[in-house]
C-alpha cells in the first residue's frame, strides 16, 4: 500500500522529469520508498483525476540545432477549426496545434501550430507547401519566429513548504 509521504515524493520527483533510464519508474520507486506497481499505478490515477494532465517530453530544441521557430497563427471559421486543426496536428512537421479563443478586436486568431526548423527559408517553404496541399491561401495567418527562448519545464505538483 502507498504511503502518503512515498506519494508525496513521488509527486516532487515528477516536477523534475522522469529518469533517463531503461526503467524510469522503477528508477522513481527507489527515491520514493514505493514499488514500481505503485509509480506507475499513482500515475494513472492523477492523470485520471485530472491532476496531471499532460505527460510527455519537453524537448529544448535549441541545444538540437533548431533555431528558426515559427508559431503560425490562424483566423479560421469556428465551424472548421476543429477539422482544421485535426489535419494540421497530423502533418510531420508541425511539432505543435491547438485552438485559443480570438481576443478581437486586437487578435483575430483561433488556430496556432508550431513550426521547428534549422532555417527560416525550410520554415517558410514548409509553410508555402502546407498552405498549397490543404488549400488554405484564403485563410488569413500570420508567422511569429522566435527570438527568445523562454524557460521550459514540466508541471508543479506538489507543494515545496
Amino acid at each position: 500500500m502507498s504511503s502518503a509521504w512515498g506519494l508525496l515524493r513521488l509527486r516532487q520527483q515528477l516536477e523534475k522529469g522522469l529518469p533517463l533510464v531503461p526503467r524510469p519508474y522503477q528508477a522513481l520507486a527507489e527515491r520514493t520508498g514505493l514499488s514500481e506497481q505503485e509509480v506507475m499505478s499513482a500515475i494513472t490515477q492523477w492523470q485520471s483525476d485530472g491532476l496531471i494532465k499532460r505527460f510527455g517530453l519537453v524537448v529544448k530544441h535549441r541545444t538540437l540545432g533548431y533555431t528558426a521557430n515559427a508559431m503560425v497563427v490562424w483566423d479560421v471559421p469556428d465551424e472548421q477549426v476543429k477539422a482544421l486543426g485535426q489535419t494540421l496536428a497530423g502533418v510531420p512537421f508541425i511539432t505543435l496545434c491547438y485552438q485559443r479563443p480570438r481576443q478581437l478586436p486586437d487578435w483575430p486568431y483561433n488556430l496556432f501550430c508550431m513550426i521547428h526548423g534549422t532555417d527560416r527559408t525550410r520554415v517558410l517553404a514548409q509553410l508555402d507547401s502546407l498552405i498549397a496541399d490543404q488549400n488554405l491561401q484564403r485563410i488569413q495567418h500570420a508567422v511569429l519566429f522566435s527570438n527568445k527562448t523562454y524557460r521550459q519545464r514540466g508541471g508543479c505538483y506538489a507543494s515545496h513548504d
